[in-house]
């Protein structure tokens, strides 16, 4: 997955300023305890952190 289609997925997930924030700030234990961004920045596939992002919030299996 690019990187665009993954913040396009977190915008219609959650908004784009909610999005933004849900990346910096909450910290998941399905990524290891970090966020999304450090995730992201550690070297994990965007596909793999969407994963880990529809599991920890109950995204629809329609918007996986």
């Amino acid at each position: 997955m690019r990187l665009t289609i993954f913040w396009e997925r977190m915008a219609d997930h959650f908004g784009a300023s909610y999005a933004e924030s849900f990346a910096s700030d909450h910290v998941m234990a399905e990524l290891g305890g970090r966020t999304v961004r450090e995730a992201l920045d550690a070297g994990w596939e965007a596909k793999d952190v969407w994963r880990a992002v529809c599991a920890a919030v109950d995204v629809p299996a329609d918007k996986r």
